[in-house]
């Protein structure tokens, strides 16, 4: 209890707690959370309806108003999906079309109306699997420090993505992107909700991870999303559109391809119906990606340019000058990687064309690099470190901040596996403060010294629009003089410094201009 009392006084916050401050009235009714220790969470709060039978493929409903106090200690489903074996971030729910739940964590003791900065997640998994649930992405260690943090699921894979005439009939203009839509509903439903959480709705940060820092990038570009937030970071989410977003032709075709499959050839409402009526593990299917890239193929695989939700690829939308105005933070970990179908060096430079033989004296200049080596460390930079540079500039452009980084710092316990530097993914623990939850009784004083630097960076820039704070490192925004790059170094110290990657970079942003 003197912990808890020491923290609310550091927020300048009462100590005297009572059952009361687990609760919080919503547009839908009353929810009742948990507390927990110096912090009250609400676990599985609906933000929209579930989206069964007749809302299968539709855009997010609202949600159906109760009555009383709901209780809110249990997280919902995580969305329907067939989840990853060795997941960075394993679920802790059994995935349910019934999904549309949010989650919140605030200071124990703040009321309605305190205006805290939010802090709103967005998961990855390439929008086919992910979810709220998994323990490192616990937002206790936010709300400590003075951030009301949200969370929430979206629809994946053939059910947050999705096209077919009659969908397009039905609702008077094209569709497909309904995983985009629920992730609008939910920041909407902040926007109307957090003050009672303590939350202010003109403070809020998006940040997302892998897919999660794509929809970031993508929400940055879409005008439904606009004014929604003010603040974006982007975990190795790219900010190139290197996997293509479907056209419309091509999402309706993959929809009726599917129905095709399940014995539909109905393309009215008629085959609608029948399509909506299977069963969700059917929908689901056993293998998204052999379905993508399948003869034909039965999933479009991500995004559709449908054309009100997603208007086009986001580097395009952003090349017209179509980016949120909002501070950024983007970056990478130092063993990202990307997509080839290279199977050896050779191959691997001679798909860049022109550009092969510079790129191979630039990234095996010696001939000794071993091949997956120099696929990781190109493609990598590739697919997250020259479009987060690329995101950076345009945010610069758009006369605001942006603070670029390569985290690559390894627990201590995985340096033995993890030689290359910090795989996908790895930086979330150290961003969230969770590396308890990832590594358990290995984790190590190192480990979390380097998790409290990540997290700090991250917890000044959801209050300020800048990461920089007393007692840590200088992190120099992005300049085009000086690029200025952040490094999360190996010691569990952080660097800046002018980017020492730039002539790569360079180089394959001289590729991508060649591109279509």
């Amino acid at each position: 209890m003197k912990t808890l009392v020491l923290a609310l006084a550091a927020l300048g916050l009462p100590a005297n707690l009572d059952a009361r401050s687990a609760e919080a009235p919503t547009t839908s009714g009353k929810v009742a959370g948990s507390l927990e220790g110096d912090v009250v969470i609400f676990r599985g709060i609906p933000y929209a309806a579930p989206p069964l039978g007749e809302k299968r493929w539709r855009s997010p409903q609202p949600v159906v108003p109760w009555q009383g106090v709901r209780e809110a200690t249990a997280f919902g489903h995580d969305c329907m999906q067939n989840p990853f074996a060795r997941d960075e971030a394993p679920l802790r729910t059994t995935p349910a079309e019934d999904c549309l739940y949010l989650n919140v964590w605030k200071p124990a003791a703040v009321k309605a109306g305190a205006k805290l900065p939010v802090l709103v997640w967005i998961h990855g998994g390439a929008f086919v699997t992910g979810g709220t649930s998994p323990a490192i992405y616990d937002g206790s260690a936010f709300a400590r420090d003075g951030v009301v943090f949200v969370s929430f699921n979206y629809r994946l894979g053939r059910f947050g993505f999705f096209s077919h005439p009659a969908l397009t009939a039905e609702a008077g203009k094209p569709v497909g992107n309904f995983a985009m839509e629920d992730m609008v509903a939910a920041l909407k439903w902040v926007r109307q909700n957090i003050a009672s959480f303590g939350g202010d709705p003109a403070r809020v940060t998006i940040i997302g991870e892998s897919a999660g820092g794509t929809a970031v990038i993508n929400l940055m570009t879409m005008p439904s999303a606009r004014g929604l937030f003010q603040g974006a970071i982007a975990m190795s989410g790219g900010g190139r559109s290197l996997l293509p977003t479907a056209s419309m032709a091509k999402g309706e075709q993959v929809g009726v391809d599917f129905a095709r499959s399940q014995g539909v050839t109905d393309r009215g409402a008629t085959g609608l119906a029948a399509i909506r009526a299977l069963p969700a593990p059917t929908v689901q299917g056993s293998n998204l990606f052999a379905d993508r890239f399948a003869t034909p193929p039965t999933y479009v695989g991500g995004l559709v340019a449908e054309g009100s939700v997603i208007a086009g690829p986001s580097d395009r939308l952003m090349d017209a000058g179509r980016i949120a105005p909002v501070p950024v933070m983007i970056g990478m970990t130092s063993a990202d990687g990307g997509i080839t179908a290279a199977k050896d060096k050779d191959a691997l430079f001679a798909s860049f064309g022109a550009r092969g033989a510079a790129l191979r004296k630039a990234y095996d200049p010696d001939g000794t690099t071993e091949f997956g080596d120099a696929m990781r460390h190109l493609t990598g930079d590739q697919y997250m470190a020259e479009p987060a540079r690329f995101v950076a500039r345009h945010a610069l452009a758009a006369g605001q901040q942006a603070f670029v980084y390569r985290f690559g710092y390894v627990a201590e316990s995985k340096r033995g596996e993890w030689k290359a530097g910090a795989p996908h993914a790895t930086d979330i623990p150290y961003f969230f403060n969770t590396v308890d939850a990832r590594y358990g009784p290995s984790t190590t004083a190192q480990d979390r010294k380097a998790a409290a630097l990540a997290h700090a960076y991250v917890v000044n820039f959801a209050k300020s629009g800048n990461p920089n704070g007393q007692s840590l490192p200088l992190w120099p925004a992005y300049e085009l003089k000086g690029e200025a790059l952040l490094q999360h170094k190996p010691d569990g110290t952080a660097e800046a410094g002018a980017d020492p990657f730039k002539e790569k970079l360079d180089l394959i942003e001289a590729f991508a201009k060649t591109k279509p």
